[in-house]
């Protein structure tokens, strides 16, 4: 196995069979740096990290080792009459488990974080030496002890969030509402109506469904793609417990007049609320224009067409207030476990404080806020920590404080004024993308932290990064000054059935 690596305007390929050979090329064993870094990053350093095969998520490669030795064909230009029905593979794309049982699903799973964490342990044994985590309960061949994959309690309809796009359909309709197939490079992007999938809830592709029958009545054409105008674009459709329901529509101005928009934001309303889309529903019906493929409240605000600002959810005891933008794990039930987890891992008492860093919405936080003597949470999205702090004031607790903008603004100096003696616990909850390494420097350099706990919805990508930067012996050409960090323990958790992905929480302590 092999991937290229680029360097300095170099393109090599690098033998991924031997970890030492591998980390020498990126310096990791230069004395003056442990990780190539310029002022733009590399391009795939998930691929360097854990080499083409594994690109995506090791259960694909699981998935199509029969295709394996098999000629590469040219992809065709248009998608032509499938070799199994349009809802087939929509599902194959979206939930590719899903013809498996739920426990060979759960199967498939370990052996794809076993596969993650044995390959980190090659990385951190040439870092550490042989005995370098030799401290912590491992499991056997692993740089820590991992558990068993705990099950999602829903496996069926799970998601409380969904996002639908408006485009041409396999029958040509353009203003078909569905999940995409195909690919934009291709140009044979086609549109299939999702209701078919496993891990969508009926209400959402009923308001799906009856966005699809305004659109079909609408004067106005959708927005398929910016440059060649249109309107009408994707359709957010949030749910809780309770069976609330958030529906946001996105659309896209162009020339339009406000008169004119106020037109169509009437012609919606008056659709969801008397027309045929009354049977959804709705408990809330949001309106943003955009002019980018995603925009933030603060770049352009959701408008609220009508009724409730907001839904709620009832989590680990507490009533969770939720804003459109905020983020909230896609799975209910799966996040309560999934942070219950985190709360035993972090082994929080009254002696500590507890940083809660990418908080979202401070679910995390709040549930551990009685048994720790305070809270910081920092999180970029603003509405979330809106959410947040009402949650706070509304379940009666007083010991949080959240944060808002980049952690790696907002946390060195954080942590300089807890500089007191206080022992911290840190719980990372980051997107796709990793923490910034700003982050990774202040966690690492501050020595109240003693205990880190690390969700990670992608440990396979820039994940990998942050661990070995987290666990590295002390390196001054990169400002890692702190004692390194020791991963003792991982615990997959389920919040997707049906699908490759899991949420890992990895423990470090020093």
């Amino acid at each position: 196995m092999s991937v290229f690596l680029w360097w300095a305007g170099i393109k090599r390929r690098v033998p991924m069979h031997s970890a030492r050979c591998f980390l020498s090329r990126v310096d990791l064993f230069s004395k003056s740096e442990l990780l190539p870094r310029c002022a733009r990053k590399p391009p795939c350093w998930s691929q360097l990290f854990l080499g083409s095969a594994c690109k995506g998520n090791f259960t694909h490669v699981i998935a199509k080792k029969h295709q394996r030795g098999q000629k590469s064909q040219k992809k065709p230009r248009h998608l032509g009459p499938p070799e199994g029905s349009w809802q087939e593979r929509l599902a194959d794309v979206v939930t590719p488990l899903w013809r498996l049982s739920y426990e060979e699903q759960l199967k498939m799973k370990f052996e794809a974080q076993k596969k993650i964490l044995q390959r980190l342990e090659s990385y951190l044994k040439m870092l550490n030496g042989v005995n370098g985590t030799i401290a912590a309960p491992r499991s056997e061949g692993l740089c820590c002890f991992l558990h068993p994959v705990i099950p999602s309690p829903v496996i069926d309809g799970y998601r409380n969030k969904s996002t639908f796009s408006v485009n041409r359909g396999p029958d040509g309709n353009p203003k078909t509402v569905g999940y995409y197939l195909g690919s934009w490079r291709e140009r044979n992007i086609v549109c299939v109506r999702s209701n078919h999938l496993k891990n969508i809830p009926e209400k959402h592709n009923q308001v799906a469904k009856y966005y699809e029958i305004f659109l079909q009545q609408s004067p106005m054409e959708p927005c398929l793609l910016f440059h060649e105008g249109g309107y009408w674009r994707e359709l957010i459709v949030r749910t809780n417990s309770q069976g609330h329901t958030m529906a946001i529509i996105t659309f896209h101005p162009q020339e339009l007049t406000q008169e004119e928009l106020c037109v169509q934001k009437e012609t919606i309303k008056e659709f969801f609320t008397k027309g045929p889309g009354a049977v959804c529903d709705l408990t809330s019906l949001y309106f943003q224009e955009s002019t980018m493929t995603r925009c933030s409240h603060q770049q352009s605000p959701y408008q609220l067409l009508f009724g409730e600002p907001h839904i709620f959810e009832d989590l680990l005891g507490l009533k969770i207030r939720i804003s459109p933008d905020a983020f909230f794990q896609i799975n209910t039930a799966g996040a309560e476990m999934l942070y219950r987890t985190v709360g035993e891992l972090s082994g929080v008492n009254s002696n500590t404080i507890l940083l809660d860093i990418c908080c979202g919405t401070g679910v995390i936080g709040l549930s551990l806020a009685p048994y720790t003597s305070q809270v910081l949470g920092i999180e970029l999205v603003e509405q979330a920590v809106e959410d947040a702090r009402w949650t706070a004031a509304f379940n009666g607790i007083t010991n949080c404080e959240f944060h808002t903008g980049r952690a790696e603004k907002i946390l060195p100096q954080l942590l300089k004024s807890k500089e007191d003696g206080q022992l911290i616990v840190a719980v990372v909850n980051p997107a796709r993308a990793g923490l910034h390494y700003q982050v990774v420097q202040a966690i690492r350099n501050c020595r109240a932290i003693r205990t880190l706990v690390f969700v990670s919805c992608k440990p396979q990508g820039e994940t990998t990064r942050n661990i070995i930067e987290l666990c590295c012996p002390p390196n001054s050409a990169k400002k890692l000054l702190g004692e390194p960090f020791v991963l003792r323990q991982a615990v997959p958790v389920d919040l997707f059935p049906h699908t490759p992905h899991c949420e890992l929480v990895l423990l470090f302590t020093r």
